[in-house]
């Protein structure tokens, strides 16, 4: 059974409201979150200090675009057995 982020044609995007003082802060924390699942290429893509904390929309990235993509490969490979 593949990995569930085998699945995954592209990213993965999170958006949450992280408690804390800075937009820098709420940054940090989302990229530590998206680490904390075990991926290891992440992003910020949208920040903003709203009261008592920042709105934050993180992307893991599975695939960056002109990646070799393993969703597209065993779809070649079963192609060519079937």
């Amino acid at each position: 059974m593949p990995k569930i982020t085998e699945q995954i044609m592209d990213a993965l995007d999170v958006e949450t409201f992280f408690v804390c003082a800075t937009e820098e802060e709420g940054r940090n924390l989302m990229l530590n979150l998206i680490k904390s699942w075990g991926f290891t290429d992440a992003d910020v893509v949208f920040a903003q200090h709203e009261g008592p904390g920042v709105r934050v929309r993180g992307r893991a990235y599975v695939y960056r675009p002109a990646d070799k993509y393993r969703w597209l490969l065993r779809e070649a490979e079963a192609a060519q057995e079937g």
